[in-house]
């Protein structure tokens, strides 16, 4: 249970939740947001497996590419939220 609340966490804290916030944040519309943030998801968890599909956990990756389409959404709407203001 702790090993997955740390990998949630660091993704949170990590690329996948900062740099999927920023990039969602880029845009208004809301697929396009989670997009962005589900690639720096699946970019992050591949480059601190070396680039190897064969050294990336499962878990590791969904929860990677999960927390990026969570924060680009919520940037998106974000964005939306404060276009309208």
């Amino acid at each position: 249970m702790l090993e997955i609340l740390g990998t949630i966490g660091g993704n949170i804290l990590s690329l996948p939740g900062i740099l999927g916030l920023a990039l969602g944040m880029m845009t208004r519309k809301l697929w396009l947001g989670a997009m962005l943030g589900a690639a720096v998801g699946l970019l992050e968890t591949l480059a601190f497996a070396h680039w190897q599909f064969g050294n990336v956990e499962t878990l590791e990756l969904s929860i990677g590419i999960l927390v990026g389409v969570l924060a680009g959404t919520v940037g998106s709407a974000i964005r939306i939220k404060g276009a309208t203001v």
